[in-house]
């Protein structure tokens, strides 16, 4: 049978997992919000839509006969699209409303892994009292971060004795609008991420990732979706052991168990302590920017795995490429806290060379693509090493030109690598 796949999210992850899916057996359909030209030159057909609305996915579903789907981002899993395909009698690969709190509601998240005696979790206070958060602050013996409950586009987070003073971090809570918060206590250490192909009670895991959530060179100013990443061509990173590794993924294996009938991506935040990893946080989905560094170098027909994951049968093993992956972000100017839309973008698949490009949230229009104020697009470098993939990424992005653009160019280079080696290294006391 001929597989009919609905992709849904327009995004920079989407637009990877699209090409992870071009040369399967089996035809493309996507959906989004946006229109992503990356993704409408791969796809059968793109049709505009709310995906957060699971009448209208599922609609367009029946339209052309899907007989898969894979989600994307976090907020239609959140509204429970997952849901509405399976009783539309889809296969959603991504997990239902439910399950998806892992991600949503991060005072689940941590009561859930406290429930299960699950490792990494650090220490945590919920509360959807302002005032008494506040004070928790000022009573509280160390460093901590606010954590917002629900989603926040990976922005939300304030870290105080990093990002924020404990003044401007009450000064933060009191002037939002949340209704909710996690406080937990701050870890130290290098952030990686490794993401899990999750189904039928099993999962396969891809190499680890390391994203830039800071704007600025120098892991400088304010959060972000993501700046860039870059993995290495073996499963650990520089600044890791293959025991590190196996560490976090024991702590996916037990996030796994307790779940029970997850399926979808689960993708492990952690941060690599003096002490091992710690769970930073879990997704539900993949991540943007780490699905442009891991789908790249996949070599098991990603459609086989979600043919597997729909029919009950084990995941097949995955095999991945021993190369490396440097990704970078290019963004407007003034992104993330005044963007500045409209400049055009000068570059095309055919220009990146021997980058890839991936679009994220790009307007396409008559006379080009031009950046909105969000993430604009990506490149990544793949090769045999990090500083080989760093540098057919920045070529790329030298063809692409930086007018109306900002990009953080010491994303991969050896200088950055060398600094987390040597933070590792200072922590362990060595």
């Amino acid at each position: 049978m001929t597989e009919t796949v609905l992709l849904i999210g327009g995004g920079g992850r989407e637009h990877a997992i699209a090409r992870a899916l071009a040369d399967s057996e089996g035809d493309l359909y996507a959906c989004a919000g946006n229109r992503n030209p990356g993704i409408a030159a791969i796809a059968t057909e793109f049709k505009t839509l709310e995906t957060t609305n699971p009448k209208a996915v599922v609609e367009f579903a029946e339209s052309v006969d899907a007989t898969l789907a894979v989600i994307g981002p976090e907020a239609p899993l959140q509204a429970g699209v997952a849901d509405e395909l399976e009783a539309a009698g889809v296969y959603a690969f991504g997990p239902k409303e439910e399950d998806a709190r892992i991600e949503t509601d991060k005072a689940f998240q941590r009561r859930f892994m406290q429930e299960h005696d699950i490792p990494g979790c650090p220490d945590f206070e919920t509360f959807d009292d302002m005032e008494a958060a506040c004070d928790f602050i000022d009573e509280y013996d160390g460093d901590l971060a606010i954590k917002p409950a629900g989603l926040t586009g990976g922005k939300g987070v304030k870290v105080i004795g990093d990002q924020v003073t404990a003044a401007e971090g009450e000064e933060y809570i009191r002037e939002s609008d949340y209704d909710r918060l996690v406080l937990e206590e701050r870890l130290i250490g290098e952030e990686f991420t490794i993401q899990a192909f999750v189904a039928n009670g099993a999962f396969r895991t891809a190499p680890a990732v390391q994203d830039h959530k800071r704007a600025y060179e120098g892991d400088e100013g304010p959060n972000t979706g993501g700046m860039g990443s870059y993995s290495d061509a073996t499963a650990a990173l520089p600044f890791m052991t293959e025991g590190d590794y196996d560490a976090a993924v024991s702590i996916i294996e037990a996030t796994v168990d307790a779940l029970g009938d997850y399926r979808g991506i689960l993708y492990g935040q952690f941060m690599l302590t003096a002490e091992g990893p710690r769970v930073i946080e879990f997704n539900a989905r993949f991540g943007d920017p780490e699905a442009m560094n891991t789908l790249p170098v996949l070599e098991t027909d990603f459609l086989d795995v979600l043919t597997a994951a729909r029919d009950g049968e084990s995941l097949p093993e995955l095999e991945f490429a021993d190369q490396a992956t440097v990704c970078k972000y290019a963004v407007p100017a003034g992104y993330p806290t005044d963007p500045e839309a409209g400049a055009k973008v000068q570059i095309d698949a055919e220009s990146a060379d021997d980058a890839l490009l991936y679009y994220a949230s790009v307007d396409d229009r008559d006379d080009g693509i031009y950046t909105t104020t969000s993430r604009s697009f990506a490149l990544v470098g793949v090769a045999d090493s990090i500083s080989d993939a760093e540098e057919l990424a920045e070529d790329a992005l030298a063809v692409a030109g930086e007018e109306g653009l900002h990009i953080r160019h010491d994303i991969g280079t050896a200088e950055l690598v060398q600094q987390r080696i040597d933070h590792v290294d200072e922590l362990r006391g060595e």
